[in-house]
């Protein structure tokens, strides 16, 4: 039985964490090929397995360290119809290794949950293109082509849903229907340009007004996932309702562009320490802002630094 679905414990007033960059940090620290930039692959061996429990530990033993909840996502942000293809999965393959993903972090809970501190199992869900191009799926078909994923992480016993990286209002709301209609609570995580709009032009604030529209506000809440905070800080309008909306910030190291980091053959792992101190410069601007993580080249000691700037001394 999910131990969280009924009343995920980061809508409280707490500071939870979660991780930074899976794939960037695989990639270019670990030296992993992951194919189609796909870290589930990992799950269908031990030594991926292993390698993934190696990936999350130093983040987990930071909020044990500072008595913090935290977000385990899954690493199925490509585990989808379109991506599986490519790596030779079917539906078949698709629901079990997803099923997977959720087991091997209910165990890896079962070691590092501690009194005070939830580990809330979350599925996450990327998007069915490009991450950094608009979506072109209507609401109806967002809705039936990621609902099997999400039917999967359901039975598994998952806390909840995540999805990360979205580009369109329609794609969101697709998920966020079909999360509501198994029952899941959910996040949707928009991804901004250099501008803090999503790519076709939408702002932050009506591409939240049009999901919660669309889906009677059944998302849990909101995230802003794969962009640096000089991309959309200045988006963002202190006193207005649909900021209290947004409950994470998963940025990346970078203040590069999207079309700049795809052409980089490097990581650029920024300065954590800036980073870190504009997340705490956020705290005025995003009054439920409690969910504090990284994206593309960001690592633990990002994800330190942030917390520290963020926490009372």
């Amino acid at each position: 039985m999910a131990r969280y679905r009924d009343s995920l414990p980061q809508l409280g007033g707490e500071t939870f964490l979660t991780d930074g960059g899976l794939e960037t940090t695989l990639i270019f620290h670990e030296g992993l090929e992951l194919p189609e930039f796909a870290a589930f692959v990992l799950l269908e061996t031990e030594e991926g397995r292993r390698q993934l429990r190696g990936y999350l530990e130093p983040y987990l033993r930071i909020a044990r360290e500072k008595g913090l909840g935290f977000v385990l996502d899954t690493p199925t942000w490509r585990a989808n119809p379109d991506w599986g293809a490519k790596l030779g999965y079917d539906a078949a393959g698709l629901r079990r290794i997803n099923m997977a993903a959720v087991r091997e972090l209910i165990a890896l809970r079962e070691t590092w949950e501690t009194p005070g501190a939830p580990l809330v199992v979350s599925g996450a869900i990327g998007p069915r293109g490009d991450g950094y191009k608009a979506g072109r799926s209507g609401i109806e078909e967002a809705e039936r082509y990621h609902a099997p994923q999400i039917a999967a992480f359901a039975e598994a016993d998952a806390d909840m849903v995540g999805a990360f990286t979205l580009t369109g209002t329609d794609e969101a709301a697709g998920i966020a229907r079909a999360a509501a209609a198994q029952g899941m609570p959910c996040s949707i995580s928009f991804t901004v340009e250099t501008d803090g709009r999503l790519v076709d032009g939408t702002s932050l604030r009506d591409a939240i007004a049009t999901v919660d529209a669309e889906t009677g506000a059944s998302p849990a809440y909101y995230l802003i996932n794969c962009a640096h905070p000089t991309h959309f800080e200045l988006a963002l309008e202190p006193g207005e309702p649909w900021m209290e909306r947004i409950r994470g910030i998963r940025a990346n190291a970078s203040a590069k562009s999207h079309a700049e980091l795809d052409e980089s053959d490097s990581l650029d792992i920024g300065d954590p320490e800036d980073l870190a101190r504009r997340y705490r410069a956020l705290r005025d601007r995003l009054p439920r802002l409690r969910l504090l993580g990284g994206c593309c080249g960001t690592d633990h000691r990002h994800v330190r630094a942030i917390c520290e700037a963020w926490l009372p001394a």
